[in-house]
């Protein structure tokens, strides 16, 4: 049986007390059945608990350059909205939209209502804007929905988005967000306006949810499911996040201690929990759990103790001043080292019967417990001294203006002005070095990993946990013979389990597969060997993201970073014209300081100085930053682009179609769903795009299957997917085989059954299958060729990726060297344009002429 923390029958053993205290006192790992003892823990034992937390807090707080110090964040709350789509039992802060009408209240707060708190908030020192509001109110009140729809705004987080920027312009406060639960693309679209954002777990028991008469029952977004994936997405995004438990509304204390290790899970993979808020249970008259007895003091100093030893030094833990009745001493010496934040001004909203106490005798009580109180601002030191990625550049003045260098903490004594909040200036100051493509190994960088390996990725020994049920491979018990059979008859009918089989082909079987693909290759398309002449124009590799398979990516500080001028990237498209291309395929990092509109700006400088080139650009993953960062929805900044110039956009960003194996590859790069949503968005607006998958790191031939079947339902519905890209894994420099988690790419079998079954299973939906010569080299593509590819790409002329990654087999390919793969193969090739039409005669000429070679490279800086 499991004890009720609320009610405290029964207990644990004095036996079981005294061992989980020595471990905790002697630093050893405690495991879930400790935790929950240890929460059990009362008069001497929690005294000794509590001892033990604080030297842990102490030691922590030495570490951090800030001994003996506790912060809290002077601030105005911000109740921007009371409606909600959830029915907590316990809140008083959600209301309907009856009793706002009757009270004079619209259904939101205006701009000018928030606009007068903050200013009179900044006059009075305040630095933060604590922005609370109920969840997704339009999903539930048409009223609600009305007032957007009014106001110019498509649903609440835009206006989230827009009152932010004009609280940090016009009063200089830094908002920190508590909109509720958040989708990743929410996040992308908030962090540039908000330094941080914050969400309660409450807890991990999901019984309270799903249960009718639980406390969260009829609440979609208090899903203990929905709200880890909250914390997996804000450490992904790199946004500094405040969470915590709400103790005492019906969980056990195992669920409890289940729930502190879940959060001790998120922050260790990711490390951008900034704080974790131990809220206790008050009962507030008119709701449904006003019967329900208060969480007692000691609940609350055990499980801030516990809090303390599971999360250790590093973590910083709180304890909300106005709901413990003046006992700030207790919480002290049992590990926290934060009271949140206190406002001079507004009351707590969530709780308005507690009021906050005053500054001076927070500063007393913590003094009396030798401690010196100190003011934070809503973005915690450490991440304000971390800087990229997680402030916004745009962010990063109004945060200088506030915070101490030294510290990173507040400065008390600067009151918050307001200041402009803009992309950065000369976004396309060219910088850096363009020779990558072919001096990598020999100049630059002088290790295989960068200084900050251990930081920027995450949490490598989480991955390694994450990483393993994917790779280990599945029994098949499908005749594979008989899979034969049907693909050879007709592929369209091939099931899953006939697919998986044959995707472990090998040995003859494997051969077998490759004959067929190469018939179904003959049917459909013909002899013919594709390839177009193209430049690749990767137009920085500053990026953030923090994808883990990427040795591309760099910080700006880097040896190997570059920008181009815009001017470097139509001198680089005007060279490629020169030599005979049809197309450009311009890609780049996530460049901090590029505005969402630089992309408009590098199309419109290629179709003003090569009007004829073809603009094959922009991944998913770039198309939802150039979204976010001007806050346009993903429609209308794809309409935008092609007015700018976009033709096409390359279908990157795809990895694996299956976020189980995406949250290992990548850090912050967006969710599967999202990328479908950018490439069928794209293809209702005629912007067509290829597609790809990049296989053979911790992936697994279910994952291969999957992500062809989802590519296979995109284009049934849209027929936008120009092409199929094959993209196996480079694995030299890749962080995650360099920590040891992926393989070393995929083998030769693996390069013939992916072709293969991309044929197969996409016929006859997409009829181009590309294989990737970068990647396999002149003799690997020949192969691929016989295994049911059509396609050799294009010649490139300065390919930096895959080189960067440790690909060895060169940049470029001139049209001769494409000829000769397809001759190996016992082909003819022909050239093509983006969309697989015919090549005009003067461009065939112009590529014969000059055999698609670049007569130079042109360096960044003149």
């Amino acid at each position: 049986m499991t004890t009720s923390a609320t009610h405290g029958t029964g207990g644990p053993t004095e036996n079981a007390l005294r061992r989980a205290l020595r471990r905790a006192r002697d630093g050893v790992s405690l495991d879930v059945a400790e935790a929950a003892v240890l929460l059990q823990a009362r008069g001497e034992h929690l005294e000794d608990l509590s001892a033990s937390a604080a030297r842990v807090r102490d030691a922590g707080l030495e570490a951090a350059g800030r001994p003996g110090v506790i912060t809290y964040s002077k601030s105005v709350f911000v109740p921007l909205t009371r409606l909600c789509r959830d029915k907590c039992h316990y809140c008083t802060f959600v209301t309907v939209p009856g009793k706002l009408r009757r009270a004079g209240h619209g259904m939101f707060m205006s701009p000018d209502e928030v606009l007068d708190i903050a200013r009179r908030g900044a006059a009075l020192g305040c630095k933060e804007a604590l922005i609370t509001l109920g969840d997704k109110p339009e999903d539930r009140w048409p009223e609600a929905r009305e007032w957007l729809d009014a106001h110019g705004y498509d649903d609440t987080i835009a206006y989230v988005r827009a009152i932010s920027i004009r609280i940090l312009e016009e009063t200089g406060l830094l908002p920190h967000l508590n909109p509720g639960v958040l989708t990743w693309t929410d996040f992308q679209r908030l962090k540039p306006v908000a330094p941080s954002m914050g969400m309660m777990l409450e807890t991990t028991a999901t019984r309270l949810w799903s249960e009718p008469g639980g406390p969260h029952h009829g609440s979609p977004d208090k899903e203990p499911a929905v709200r880890l994936r909250v914390l997996e997405d804000a450490g992904r995004s790199s946004v500094p996040f405040t969470s915590g438990l709400l103790i005492g509304i019906g969980e056990t204390y195992e669920e409890r201690a289940e729930s502190l290790f879940a959060l001790r899970k998120v922050s260790r993979a990711h490390h951008g929990i900034q704080e974790l808020i131990i809220q206790n249970f008050r009962a507030k008259p008119d709701t449904a759990m006003r019967g329900m007895p208060d969480a007692e003091l000691d609940e609350l100093v055990a499980t801030v103790a516990v809090a303390r030893h599971l999360l250790g030094p590093s973590a910083c833990l709180q304890a909300p001043p106005n709901l413990v009745d003046a006992e700030y001493g207790r919480l002290i010496a049992a590990g926290i080292d934060d009271w949140g934040g206190v406002s001079p001004l507004t009351i707590d909203h969530v709780n308005p019967e507690r009021p906050w106490p005053q500054i001076d005798e927070l500063a007393e009580q913590s003094r009396a417990a030798g401690f010196a109180l100190r003011e934070r601002l809503c973005v915690y030191p450490e991440f304000v001294r971390r800087g990229e990625p997680w402030l916004d550049p745009r962010l990063r003045p109004h945060v200088a203006a506030l915070a101490d260098p030294e510290t990173g903490l507040a400065r008390p004594d600067v009151l918050p002005q307001g200041l402009p909040w803009q992309e950065p200036d000369e976004a396309f100051t060219a910088s850096g070095r363009t020779d990558l493509h072919r001096t990598i190994d020999t100049e630059g960088r002088t290790g295989d990993r960068r200084a900050d390996f251990d930081e920027v990725y995450g949490d490598w020994d989480a991955l390694r946990e994450a990483a393993a049920p994917g790779m280990v491979p599945e029994r098949i018990d499908t005749d594979v013979r008989e899979a034969l059979r049907t693909a050879a008859d007709d592929p369209t009918r091939l099931t899953d389990a006939e697919a998986l089989a044959l995707l472990h082909a090998d040995g003859p079987a494997l051969d077998a597969l490759c004959r067929i693909a190469d018939d179904v290759r003959k049917s459909a398309v013909g002899d013919d060997v594709t390839y177009i002449v193209t430049r690749n124009i990767n137009f920085t590799n500053v990026c953030y993201t923090g994808c883990r398979f990427c040795a591309f990516a760099q910080r700006r500080t880097d040896a190997d970073a570059y920008t181009l001028s815009l001017d470097q990237v139509a001198d680089r498209a005007q060279q490629a014209w020169d030599v005979g291309a049809v197309e450009v395929c311009m890609q780049g990092g996530i460049h901090p300081d590029l505005p969402g509109t630089a992309y408009f700006d590098i199309a419109r400088a290629v179709k003003e100085r090569v009007p004829g080139l073809h603009v094959h650009a922009f991944s998913p993953m770039e198309v939802v930053n150039g979204a976010t960062r001007t806050g346009m929805s993903i429609r209308e900044w794809l309409t935008a682009a092609k007015e700018a110039g976009l033709d096409t956009i390359p279908g990157t960003a795809a990895e694996i179609l299956d976020d189980e194996v995406r949250w290992i590859l990548t850090k912050g790069k967006l969710p599967a769903a999202t990328w479908t949503e950018v490439v069928t968005t794209a293809h209702e607006l005629g912007i067509r795009s290829s597609s790809t998958m990049m296989y053979g790191h911790v992936d697994q031939p279910r994952h291969w299957l999957g992500h062809l079947r989802t590519l296979a339902d995109i284009q049934r519905r849209t027929g936008g997917f120009t092409e199929f890209v094959t993209l196996p894994f480079v694995h030299t420099n890749a962080p995650v085989y360099l920590a040891g988690i992926a393989r070393p790419g995929p083998t030769v079998r693996d390069n013939r059954a992916v072709t293969a079954m991309a044929r197969l299973l996409l016929h006859p939906w997409i009829p181009n299958i590309q294989t990737s010569w970068v990647k396999l080299g002149a003799e690997g593509a020949a192969e691929m060729l016989r295994s049911g590819a059509n396609d050799l790409g294009g010649t490139l002329m300065e390919e930096t990726i895959s080189r960067m990654a440790g690909s060895s087999y060169g940049s470029y390919k001139s049209v001769r060297d494409l000829v000769a793969v397809a001759e190996a193969a016992g082909r003819p090739a022909k050239p093509r344009t983006t969309l697989y039409g015919e090549v005009p005669e003067e461009r065939r000429r112009a590529a014969e002429a000059s055999d698609g070679h670049l007569p130079e490279l042109l360096p960044v800086l003149d």
